[in-house]
This record gives C-alpha cells, structure tokens and sequence, in this order.
C-alpha cells in the first residue's frame, strides 16, 4: 500500500481528536477527508505533512516510517485554503519559488526554468507566466498554487479545502479543472472538504469523519447507497429514514393516487430549487416528516396543503 495510516492518535492537551485512526490509501487515487468542522480532517493533513507528530500509531509513505522525519523531508506538496501566492510575484516567480528555496532541487538557471515551463504547460498556465494573482480568476489562482507544490515532484499532495473561498458556478468549473489535473499528473491526493457535493464527484475513495474517527472508507457510490449508519447516512446527501430503512428524497415518487405500498401524506412546505422541487411532507401514520425531491418538469404539480401518496423505489432502499 502506498500510504498508510495506522491506528494514528493525536490530543491537543487532554482533547483527543484523532482516535485510532487506521487508513490504507493506494498509489495514484484521489481520496476525501469529509467531515463537518472540527471533526479532525486539518488535523490529519498536519499529521502527514509533518507539522505535527501522532501520540501513538504509525504514518508509512511509500514504505517508510514518517514518524519523526522532518516536513522538508517528507516529498508531500501543499495547497492551502487561501493558496499563499506572493502577490508581488507573477505566476513563473510563484512556480519557481520552491525550487529556489529547496536545496535538493537548486539547479542551474536554465533547469529551473525548463522545470517550470513543464508544470505550467501541464497545468494550462504556459500563457500566464507573466502576470500577477491578481490578474488571475480564482481557477488559475488555483493552478498557479498546484503549480508551486507539483514543481517539487512530490510523492503526495494534500489539498486543505482550496475551493472554499470560490462562489458557486467558478468553485464547479474549478474542481471540474482539478479532477481533470489530478488524472493527468497522476499524484496521489488527499483533499479535505466539508462539503459533500465536492467529495462525491472529485473522489475515487472517500473517507467519513466523525469526532476524529473513521466512520466509512469508500468510493462516493458505496457511501451515498450504502452508507455504513445515519450519521453517514445524513451527512453525505439528505436522507430519510423510515423503520430503520433509508430513502433518499429522490428515491420517492409523489403521485395523488393511493397505491398498495405507498405512504399517506401532507405537504407542509414546498421549496423551488431549479431543477426540482422539495416538499416537506407529514406521514401521518409514521408521524413523522419526509424530504422529497420532485422533478420540475413532473406533469402533476402539488402544493402545500395537498394530501399526497408516496412511493419508495424499492432498488435502492438501504436496511441501516
């Protein structure tokens, strides 16, 4: 395996916050670190590049131990949330600046510039190389920051919530280019996120946090279908759960006639999302309240108020 974690601990003080950790991630994947905030997923990022050392427990990259190594010994690149570019610098002096400060990679002049020249050729940057950060969109401020952490060649790249501080439509269009990026170089990635939507289509394997410990490790399809218990359940997308068995809202069909197997119900709120609609619907005989997403296109329209029967599509439902 290409990295490891194995049973990792940390504590800051008495407040431990990562707890038996054990992780096996393989050579060329894109793994997530999910979880809400302060769940651990920062703090795990620092445990691998270095900045912190576990209480007990074992990080093994590419075969070697790196409890105890130094941070500049580790070959793990960094991109932070806010990407630390020099606004002072243009995009080849940003590049470049990690070779110039990283003895193991000082070389001639030229060498320097031809290494360069291949990252930001590789990264779609090759135009830009003489403008500022702030002559950038916030995607090629992104790949100026990849650019400065690949430059190294390094074995691992970890990535701390980089897409956070983009607005909706550029932060889609950015992980769309970063999926792309990742593929083509072929590093190994782990990126942390809070946000769900982000993991599921970025990740090839995605990994569950809660108050430091593993809760599910896999890939987006398994943790959406099949997540390991409600609380993978309601954190990873939205999800209903009926006698123990969960239903995601667009698992249900809404229609206004009574079916065998369907659920009575009455629409409390209705709440107009694009593409679909979401009811908020009271089964009055489970009692309790129910999220259904609903085509917007659907040739039945319903309102609040509305008595309405429920289907669930049994193909996909999940015994929690």
């Amino acid at each position: 395996m290409f990295l490891a974690l194995d049973n990792i601990s940390f504590s800051y003080g008495k407040k431990e916050v990562i707890k038996n950790f054990t992780l096996e991630i393989e050579k060329g994947s894109f793994t997530t670190l999910l979880g809400a905030s302060g769940c651990g997923k920062t703090t795990l990022l620092k445990l691998l590049c270095g900045f912190l050392e576990p209480s007990s427990g074992e990080i093994i990259l590419n075969g070697m131990v790196m409890n105890g190594v130094l941070v500049n010994k580790r070959k793990i690149g960094m991109v932070f949330q806010d990407y630390a570019l020099f606004p002072h610098m243009t995009v080849k002096q940003n590049i470049l600046y990690g070779l110039k400060i990283n003895r193991e990679f000082r070389k001639d002049k030229s060498e320097m510039n031809k290494i360069v020249l291949e990252t930001a050729t590789a990264l779609d940057l090759e135009d830009l190389l003489d403008r500022y950060p702030s002559e950038l969109s916030g995607g090629q401020q992104q790949r100026v920051a990849l650019g400065r952490a690949l430059v190294l060649k390094p074995d691992l790249l970890l990535m701390d919530e980089p897409l956070s501080s983009l607005d909706t439509k550029l932060r889609i269009k950015v992980r769309e280019e970063l999926k792309e990026i990742q593929k083509k170089v072929g590093i190994t990635t782990i990126y942390v996120t809070h946000d769900q939507e982000e993991a599921l289509s970025l990740s090839d394997k995605i990994a569950v946090i809660n108050n430091g410990t593993l809760v599910q490790y896999g890939s987006p399809s398994q943790v959406y279908f099949e997540p390991a218990d409600k609380f993978v359940a309601d954190f990873v997308g939205r999800a209903n759960i009926l006698e123990n068995v969960m239903i995601r809202p667009e698992w249900f069909s809404i229609s206004d006639i009574q079916s065998e197997d369907s659920y009575e119900g009455k629409i409390l709120s209705e709440e107009f999302l694009g593409a679909f609609r979401r009811f908020k619907i009271y089964l009055k005989k489970e009692n309790q309240i129910v999220s259904v997403d609903c085509p917007t296109f659907f040739e039945k329209q319903f309102a609040s108020g509305d008595t309405v029967f429920l289907t669930a599509n049994r193909k996909y439902l999940f015994q929690l």
